[in-house]
Parts: C-alpha cells; sequence; structure tokens
C-alpha cells in the first residue's frame, strides 16, 4: 500500500489503481505468476488459442462465482477495459433476445454514451438506452425513494419494462452495479436489487451486474451480488481481475450464447496471457485467505470511525459505502437546496425524513481535501456528479496500523481544508428551465444530468 514518489516522500495508497490493485503493488504472488509466464518462454499474447494459463484462468473464476451462475457459466474474453467488457455484454444481450434498447441507471459511467447528456439516447450502435434514476439515501432523485424504501424506484422499472411510462418495446437486458463508484459510491439497497431481479425474470430480460470495481472481495463480499443473493444473468468482470494488468472478461449463462451473438472473442487484445496469470494469483489469494470477509470487518470499522466525523467537520455530509468501498461526500453547510434539491425550496422549508437538504461542495472543496491528503502522505480519489464525493479504494492487503494511519490523515485533511472553506466560493447555479423533452424534475440531485426519455430510431 506504500509508494515512494520521486521527491523521495512515502504515500499510503488509497486509490490502488482506480481499484485495480486488490492485494496491492507488486504483491509477491503476483510478481511470482508473471515471471513463471515469462521464463517459461510461452507465447505472451494468443488470444483465439487455448492456453494452461487461459485454462487455470478460467478454472479459479468459476471457483468464485455465485453457484447459481458457476453451474452454467460461459466466458467471453474481450477488450481489456470495462467499456468493452459492457459493449461485448450488451451484443450479447441483444443477439440472445432480438431486442436492441438497454435499461441503465444514472451514473453508470460505463455504459456508452452516458456521459454525453444531448447523445445518451442511443449508444454507438443506434440503439436506445433508457435512463432511470439510481435509488438513495442521502439525496432524492426523481422518485428515486431512498435505502429504506426503494419501491418508487423499482415501480418506475416496472412501468418502463412494460411500456406503460416509455412506450418503448421491451428491453435486451438491464445493467445495474450493486455500488455506483464513479457515481458517488452509492451502495444499491439489497431489496432493490431483489426487486430488479424479480423484475427482469418475469420479462425474460437479462440482469447484466457490472462489478469492474465491486467484484474481487473489494465490499466484503467475492462479488457484490451476493450481499442481495441475486444471481445475476451476465456479469461484466474487469479491474482487479487482471491482478494489476488489464483485463476484462464477460461472463454470462450457458442459454444466452447462441449462433447469432458471434465468436467468444471480441477486439484485440484480450486474454494477455501476463494478465491472465496475475488475474489467477490474484483471484485464488483473495479466496484462500479470506481477504473478503476481512475488508467486511474492516471496512464496517473505517466506515463507523469516519461517520463520526459528520458531527464534527460541517462539510462532511454522509459517509457511505460497502466493505473497503467508502465515499464521503462532502456538502456546502450553508446553502441548502430545500425540499428535493436544486433551490427548488427556501431555506426554512423541512426536508423529507433522512434526505439531506445541502447541496453537495463545490468542487474546489474537494479538491482542497484531496491536495491536503497529499500533503499528508495520503493518495485519495474523487467521484460523483460534482466531483464532491472523496473516495477511498485501499488494497485488501490494508493492516490495521495503515487503517488507522489512513483515518487520522484524513480526518485532519477534512478539517484543514474546512477551517479555509471561507476561501471557497461556488457560484449561484442558474435557474433550470424544463423542457417538455426530459423527464427532468426540481427533486434531481444537483450537479446530475437529467435523464431523457426512451428513445427508439425512426424506422
Amino acid at each position: 500500500m506504500t509508494i515512494e514518489g520521486a521527491d523521495g516522500r512515502r504515500y499510503l495508497d488509497c486509490l490502488s489503481g482506480a481499484g485495480t490493485l486488490a492485494l496491492g503493488h507488486n504483491h509477491p504472488v503476483v510478481l511470482e505468476a508473471i515471471r513463471k509466464v515469462v521464463d517459461s518462454g510461452a507465447p505472451l499474447h494468443v488470444p483465439d488459442l487455448a492456453t494452461p494459463v487461459k485454462d487455470a484462468f478460467i478454472t479459479e473464476l468459476l471457483r468464485t462465482l455465485p453457484p447459481g451462475l458457476a453451474d452454467r457459466a460461459r466466458v467471453r474474453f474481450c477488450g481489456p477495459t470495462s467499456t468493452d467488457a459492457v459493449a461485448t455484454a450488451f451484443r450479447l444481450v441483444r443477439a440472445a433476445t432480438g431486442r436492441a434498447g438497454i435499461l441503465a441507471f444514472t451514473g453508470a459511467h460505463r455504459v456508452p454514451a452516458a456521459g454525453t447528456p444531448d447523445a445518451a439516447h442511443t449508444d454507438a450502435a443506434g440503439a436506445w438506452i433508457t435512463w432511470l434514476p439510481h435509488p438513495q439515501e442521502r439525496r432524492r432523485a426523481l422518485g428515486a425513494g431512498d435505502a429504506r424504501e426503494p419501491r418508487p424506484a423499482a415501480r418506475r422499472a416496472d412501468s418502463v419494462l412494460d411500456g406503460h411510462f416509455s412506450g418503448a418495446p421491451l428491453p435486451a437486458g438491464v445493467v445495474v452495479e450493486p455500488v455506483h463508484g464513479d457515481g458517488g459510491v452509492l451502495p444499491a439497497p439489497d431489496a432493490w436489487l431483489r426487486r430488479m431481479r424479480h423484475l427482469t425474470a418475469d420479462r425474460s430480460v437479462p440482469l447484466i451486474a457490472d462489478e469492474t470495481l465491486t467484484g474481487v472481495g473489494r465490499t466484503g463480499a467475492f462479488w457484490a451480488v451476493e450481499h442481495s443473493g441475486v444471481t445475476p444473468d451476465v456479469m461484466v468482470l474487469s479491474a482487479a481481475i487482471g491482478g494489476s494488468l488489464p483485463l476484462a472478461v464477460v461472463v454470462h449463462r450457458d442459454d444466452l450464447d447462441t449462433a447469432a451473438s458471434g465468436p467468444h472473442r471480441t477486439g484485440t487484445f484480450p486474454g494477455n496471457q501476463l494478465a491472465l496469470a496475475a488475474g489467477t494469483a490474484t483471484l485464488a489469494h483473495v479466496r484462500e485467505n479470506g481477504l473478503a470477509e476481512r475488508a467486511a470487518t474492516l471496512g464496517t470499522h473505517m466506515l463507523n470511525r469516519l461517520r463520526e466525523l459528520t458531527g464534527e467537520v460541517a462539510c462532511v455530509g454522509d459517509v457511505r459505502g460497502r466493505g473497503l468501498m467508502i465515499g464521503v461526500e462532502l456538502v456546502d453547510p450553508e446553502r441548502e437546496d430545500g425540499v428535493g434539491g436544486r433551490g427548488a425550496g427556501p431555506r426554512s422549508a423541512v426536508p423529507p425524513t433522512g434526505l439531506d437538504p445541502r447541496r453537495p461542495a463545490p468542487p474546489e472543496l474537494a479538491v482542497a481535501v484531496q491536495r491536503e491528503c497529499l500533503r499528508r502522505g495520503l493518495i485519495v480519489g474523487l467521484s460523483g456528479p460534482c466531483a464532491s464525493v472523496v473516495r477511498l479504494l485501499p488494497p485488501l492487503t490494508i493492516t490495521e496500523e495503515q487503517a488507522s494511519a489512513v483515518l487520522d490523515r484524513l480526518a485532519d485533511a477534512l478539517q484543514a481544508a474546512a477551517r479555509t472553506r471561507t476561501a471557497v466560493t461556488a457560484p449561484e447555479p442558474r435557474p433550470h428551465r424544463h423542457h417538455r423533452t426530459t423527464n427532468h424534475s426540481p427533486e434531481d440531485p444537483p450537479c446530475t444530468p437529467p435523464p431523457h426519455r426512451t428513445t427508439v430510431p425512426r424506422g
């Protein structure tokens, strides 16, 4: 977890290569696996051929999957990025179902066109994507409810799947993230995930779980869907499964494998042998040493400690996460949204129970916290639609002493940034005009791109 900068300073890395380093930097078992492949003289890149290295990876991967999927799983190799894997999963379900549309949830940044609101109606293939709000506890999204009452969000998905809300045909698949990482470290409520599984199963719509950031023990279970007892039809896996090297695969039910879905291999660089070897070593080490269970225990301790700051530091609005995937949301305590957000109500308005009326802090404050962390020898990331969430993704090998040091340095950095927050000013948001062409609502959280109506290509 400790790295040294060019200036000779040592840092605790709580970013872990954006979550790709489940075992930290240069773990001995990973280096040994890579050296073994290099020293063997075997080809390093053979995308279409079976090799002992690839066979070992698949064997170990199947050993870790949820039982309901492992018994009938197929593995597709694709390009090495998570975006490649998501696109591969979309092609798979479209070919299997004969349908084109995809249902996704706001904050899913690996979904094609998710970051371009004007083009978010369609992906690169020209097929429509329906965007719905992701349920969350502290901020009210359009009908999203919260973690304790996820039914409004489920009813919205129910309406879309039945065509009552959008008038669109049944989608080819529904993609969910058990914890939205780039969207601000938002754990999906277990009841909501189970409801989504029920809705999709009843309509024969494949459920795709994007486990790019949440997999390989990060959230306290080997795969985050296990917290809710949900077995998806398709799993998108990347980041940590390559053991620090680029690797992405799609695991799916065997009955989705049709002739129309094309070859298993897609992309130019699938299944790099070094990445497969490093991934096998990582998967086995996490499984054999119970690192997922350890992440659950240590993560709970870190979350509890950080939640104490919500009453001590005014700019800390919420602390959330699962296992060793933790987010600290920064807010502006002097600027409220009113009931529901975006300045919709007066400062004196009483918000619904459990909803936070404060606006997310301006990006400058989060950057200041990140800078203060660096000064104290701590590397953290930022996420969320306003970049107002400090994200911690420490390696699963973090020691208790390192965890305590992380907490102390982060708390000190937050307090230092809060003391100087008067120098950080945020412009007043301009009034938002509502158009009939969108489903935007004054209840949407600030800085969140408005979800769009389903658009079906003409003809």
